[in-house]
């Protein structure tokens, strides 16, 4: 495996489950700290956040997936995502490692891929005994979500 072929992987933990999101679309890994609330929204977004001179919208990843919210511990994190043009806060469990993965190791979700929306996905990794479900960012919201939220951040900024 060479360097040039491989993909940088940030790997993060959500319930029992490890993830996994494109390092080049990550911004920024931030300790949590309870966001602004915005009102009439999603009950998965937590609310917004100033980072870098921009308020970024922040959601829940658990909720979101449809697992249940838990309260703010110690270990969670805010992965800062770069969404085209946008910035994109999300909640994780916590935040593992950077893995390096060859283009062969990343195999396609399978047909009936039960617990998670498909179309969320880019692949599933095999590491170590463990499967990383790695995601595909750009699709996590919808562009109608992703406008929406903006527009909130930005009116609340």
């Amino acid at each position: 495996m060479t360097s040039a072929t491989a993909q940088q992987l940030v790997s993060f933990r959500l319930g029992d489950d490890q993830f996994a999101v494109d390092i080049l679309v990550v911004e920024r890994v931030l300790r949590f700290s309870a966001p602004a609330a915005v009102p009439n929204l999603p009950a998965w977004i937590d609310g917004v956040i100033e980072h870098g001179g921009r308020v970024v919208p922040v959601i829940d990843l658990r909720t979101r997936f449809g697992m249940p919210r838990l309260a703010p511990r110690a270990e969670h994190r805010i992965l800062v995502l770069a969404v085209g043009e946008e910035w994109l806060g999300v909640t994780v469990d916590s935040v593992h490692e950077v893995l390096s993965v060859a283009p062969d190791e990343i195999a396609p979700p399978p047909p009936l891929f039960r617990g998670l929306n498909a179309e969320y996905l880019k692949g599933l990794v095999r590491r170590e005994g463990l499967l990383i479900i790695f995601l595909d960012v750009a699709r996590v919201l919808t562009s109608s979500e992703l406008l929406e939220l903006t527009s909130a951040a930005a009116s609340h900024g």
